[in-house]
């Protein structure tokens, strides 16, 4: 869903945004290092530009130290499982083998997307992405993403960061007209990543652990592989 019409009315009837705030979130992560999702890697120097253009407009608003690489969230997947589990934030290379089977039998080929101005969440703002030809839609059913979200319909989205305070929507909205007129940047899709972060980290930096070459229907873990990589690995086919 990526009207940005609704988009902003949804924005708006929140009243106020939602405060972030840095600290360790043990309650959540209990100790696990590391979460893990699929997304889409569009960090390139046109994004960025745009990424930094989107945060000066709402300068003074977001949390200091946000430092994720500009990405495109596809699935989630949790915490990876160190032995049997029945937690339902965690998984195992079973979810990645199934993962992996389903996108090669539908082989997704590259395609493009379009990303676009400010819109936000009530927690978060981030750049518009338009996905004319339906891509997303297929490759989220491949990764078991298409279930109804807990927070409301999958929004396609590059998040510019983290809002620090409760501010009043309406204001913020308006700094969104910094970007109006900016032309929708072209995006050439060619793989899917699985990437993660340090839990404890709010706003920390991504690592990729492994591509999935949509041409080739392949997946390629990278060459400095971590622990958590190396024990994925070892067990998926």
């Amino acid at each position: 869903m990526t009207d940005s019409a609704l988009l902003r009315r949804r924005f708006l009837a929140e009243v106020r945004t939602l405060r972030n705030e840095r600290r360790d979130f043990h309650e959540w992560h209990r100790g696990r290092p590391h979460y893990l999702l699929w997304a889409l890697d569009v960090d390139t120097p046109p994004l960025r530009a745009r990424l930094a253009a989107a945060q000066r407009a709402l300068d003074g608003l977001l949390l200091d130290g946000y430092r994720r690489q500009p990405h495109v969230t596809l699935a989630l997947c949790g915490f990876p499982a160190t032995g049997p589990s029945t937690a339902t934030d965690e998984f195992d290379q079973r979810l990645i083998a199934a993962q992996l089977a389903a996108l090669q039998a539908a082989a997704p080929a590259p395609f493009a997307l379009e990303i676009g101005g400010l819109e936000s969440f009530s927690s978060a703002p981030f750049l518009s992405v338009h996905d004319a030809g339906g891509a997303l839609a297929t490759i989220r059913r491949c990764l078991h993403a298409d279930a109804p979200h807990p927070q409301g319909d999958y929004v396609p989205h590059v998040t510019v960061g983290l809002y620090a305070d409760v501010w009043p929507t309406a204001e913020v909205a308006r700094r969104f007209q910094a970007l109006a007129a900016a032309p929708r940047l072209p995006c050439r899709i060619t793989r899917l990543s699985l990437m993660g972060y340090a839990a404890a980290d709010i706003g920390g930096a991504l690592f990729t652990l492994a591509d999935y070459e949509l041409a080739e229907r392949e997946l390629r873990w990278r060459s400095a592989a971590s622990v958590l990589d190396q024990a994925l690995h070892a067990e998926t086919p």
